[in-house]
């Protein structure tokens, strides 16, 4: 699943993104609304963790999500 992919999905993935980061709140998703320079940038400020550790983050996630993704697609 490709950044296009997830802004596509997004309100689908919001509640995976939810999970993961609690302290996001519903406003948060909806300015997200998909925008990965957007979620970092909310994880970095929510979290007063540095860029890096965010990415890291939100390329973990994202990894995730695409191996979920990919198990659905098959299973169907």
């Amino acid at each position: 699943m490709n950044s296009d992919e997830i802004r596509g999905k997004w309100r689908q993935l919001a509640g995976s993104v939810k999970e993961r980061w609690g302290k996001l709140t519903d406003d948060d998703l909806e300015v997200i609304n998909g925008q990965q320079d957007q979620l970092i940038g909310t994880i970095q400020e929510r979290y007063g963790i540095a860029r890096e550790a965010a990415q890291k983050q939100v390329q973990e996630w994202e990894d995730a999500a695409m191996r979920d993704y990919e198990f659905e697609r098959k299973a169907s």
